[in-house]
């Protein structure tokens, strides 16, 4: 059998799911083991006890000048700030993209426009928000809504061309006005898309999130991250690396999850 025809079963899924990981964190051991040998002082590579111990100070004691939890205390600060950007990003960009995508006399004018914004580089506007909004809480929220938008805006604006003319058609034939098409034909095929598009932008507003955190904040991951690498605390760094990452790769999950129970049918109509 040619090898573009074999399929793994369950059990080597996963193993090939689990071996990647296995070999990275193997890897690293290794490379921590061998540094601290050479030099117990090292920092680059901090060892799993290291790590350990920087873990349980910041998620499990109080900060001394603070009376919080650091570790906490910062995740919450982050998906607060990640959720409102995501929350009014996701609302733009589908009211944005059902506009350029549906109206022909709206898609004329915008959908340029969007194209433009969507080739901005957010962090080189970063300044300007803070000029504009403050150092506080708004110019986090709003780098991730511009940085975000224009992306899932386009994409829907596609998604929506590609609704087959028929079903538009046969609405229009029923007695249809506008409205009723973009809310019972439009945006149903949407929707999920929507849920698609969110998961393809996580990766993104983490980054903008992070970069926001780390020029100006109080608390937050970015800034955490941050504010210790003056000290080379690399056993507080790495934990929160693969903190980050587990977050994200929680929000992807459940997106996923809830586009699979809410929408049933788009992964199936779509093959």
């Amino acid at each position: 059998m040619r090898l573009i025809n074999r399929q793994p079963d369950r059990p080597m899924r996963l193993m090939l799911v689990i071996l990647p990981f296995v070999l990275v964190l193997c890897a690293y051991l290794l490379g921590s083991a061998q540094r601290l040998a050479e030099n117990p002082n090292d920092k680059l590579l901090p060892s799993a006890g290291q790590m350990t111990q920087a873990v349980k100070r910041l998620a499990f004691s109080e900060d001394k000048r603070s009376g919080a939890v650091l570790l906490w205390q910062d995740t919450a600060a982050s998906l607060q700030r990640l959720g409102m950007g995501l929350a009014i990003a996701a609302g733009l960009g589908l009211g944005l993209g059902i506009a350029a995508g549906t109206l022909p006399m709206v898609g004329a004018s915008l959908s340029p426009v969007l194209v433009v914004l969507s080739m901005v580089p957010p962090l080189a506007i970063l300044p300007i928000l803070f000029i504009v909004f403050g150092l506080g809480e708004l110019s986090k929220v709003v780098l991730i809504v511009i940085g975000i938008t224009p992306l899932l805006a386009r994409d829907l604006e596609q998604r929506a061309r590609e609704i087959p003319a028929e079903l538009l058609i046969k609405a229009q034939t029923l007695g249809a006005s506008t409205w009723t098409l973009i809310l019972r034909v439009v945006l149903p095929q949407l929707l999920p898309r929507l849920l698609i598009s969110l998961r393809l932008v996580l990766g993104s507003a983490w980054l903008f999130l992070i970069a926001a955190e780390a020029i100006a904040s109080e608390d937050g991951l970015g800034y955490r991250i941050f504010l210790v690498r003056r000290y080379l605390a690399m056993d507080v760094i790495l934990p929160y690396v693969v903190w980050i990452t587990l977050l994200a790769w929680l929000m992807d999950w459940s997106l996923k999850a809830l586009t699979r129970r809410a929408f049933p049918w788009y992964e199936g109509a779509r093959a």
